[in-house]
């Protein structure tokens, strides 16, 4: 059986971790060996002691981490100083987005280890169970951020989402109605703002309105819709995405540049590379920029921002998968579970993802001609 190895998180502000204490004890009661960096759960609230207690093995040092173990449990894509720690035996189980870095996808390759993001796992009724959980937690601070960010002190116009009486709400307008769609609806909701939702997907619309009973205007998204509702918001939440791919730029330079001055764009899709022309990856140290007086909001690690929530939830989606690849090894796991078999990006360093091939202008090859 495979040893896990569970890193510290390098990210800027990223106070996540892979698996909590519990979920470590898991499977060492599977027989399974577990090595811990010094430290990884600190930011999470979670101490070196509880995992020392839970059956891991403490380890100083990054190196050492990568070292010992064969599959790696990570939250986040590996960093610049965490790739040369990879080597070709490796199986990296992780956030990968490749769709967005044309760098780590090719570092990957190179390395040539076996890569499985979490963000493509997908289960036979098309939902994708292990971005849910950060997805539902991003949509709900986002909505909590742009509301932050809306005060003068920050940028912002100065609007208070929920308004007061005799005053208006702002208008909250969200870009996608999946998962992050759907909990920044929620939050917008809550907060008495005057909400409103495009998209693409009809059904989904459909819910929204009957939960919502004409609380929330839906309206099927278009170009000349978002040229029609952005000049008018006062916050905007990107929340497209689309699975293993980059986003597609729906908002434009020329659109952000009618939206009234101090509004404010918080781009969840950053991760997949933004819906907004305009968008660029910020970090938790730096958040926000200026482009023609909008402020934008780009980290693509938002759930970092509450990691005892992040982690735990985290830890519930991953948990079952990791035993999975454990129990009957990586190539046999693949085999027997579509789920994960969606999941590889790199396969032994060849790319298995046609939307970040298509992204990047590399060459892919069918997980089944691979193995």
């Amino acid at each position: 059986m495979m040893t896990v190895g569970i890193p510290k998180e390098v990210k800027d502000h990223e106070f996540r971790v892979a698996l909590t204490p519990q979920g470590v004890r898991s499977l060492v009661a599977r027989g399974c060996r577990v090595v811990v960096q010094d430290g990884a759960g600190e930011g999470s609230g979670f101490s070196t002691r509880q995992y020392d207690q839970a059956g891991a093995m403490i380890l100083p040092d990054a190196q050492t981490t990568y070292q010992e173990a064969q599959l790696i449990v990570k939250v986040k894509e590996p960093q610049a100083e965490e790739l040369p720690l990879l080597r070709k035996d490796h199986v990296l189980f992780a956030y990968l987005h490749l769709a967005a870095s044309q760098s780590l996808t090719e570092g990957l390759m190179t390395i040539g280890c076996t890569a499985i993001g979490y963000e493509t796992i997908e289960d036979d009724k098309g939902q994708f169970p292990l971005l849910r959980p950060m997805s539902e937690i991003a949509g709900r601070m986002s909505v909590q951020l742009g509301a932050q960010f809306l005060g003068k002190h920050y940028g912002g116009s100065g609007v208070l989402l929920g308004g007061v009486p005799g005053v208006p709400p702002g208008k909250v307008l969200i870009v996608g109605s999946g998962v992050v769609g759907g909990a920044a609806t929620k939050i917008a909701v809550g907060m008495g703002a005057d909400v409103t939702v495009l998209s693409l997907d009809l059904e989904q619309l459909r819910e929204i309105d009957l939960w919502y009973q004409g609380r929330v205007k839906t309206v099927m998204s278009s170009q000349s819709q978002l040229e029609c509702d952005l000049p008018e918001a006062d916050l905007v939440i990107g929340a497209v995405y689309l699975p293993a791919a980059r986003t597609p730029r729906i908002i434009s330079r020329e659109m952000v540049s009618r939206m009234k001055p101090g509004s404010v764009i918080v781009d969840v899709s950053v991760d997949q590379g933004g819906c907004a022309e305009t968008t660029r990856p910020t970090t938790h140290t730096e958040p926000t920029y200026l482009v023609d007086g909008v402020l934008h909001y780009a980290v693509p690690n938002i759930p970092g921002i509450v990691p005892y929530t992040s982690t735990l939830a985290l830890t519930n989606a991953t948990l079952p998968f990791i035993v999975q690849l454990l129990e009957h090894g990586v190539e046999e796991a693949l085999y027997r579970h579509e789920e994960l078999q969606k999941g590889v990006c790199v396969l032994h360093g060849r790319l298995t993802s046609e939307g970040v091939a298509q992204a990047h202008g590399l060459p892919w090859a069918n997980f089944s001609a691979l193995s």
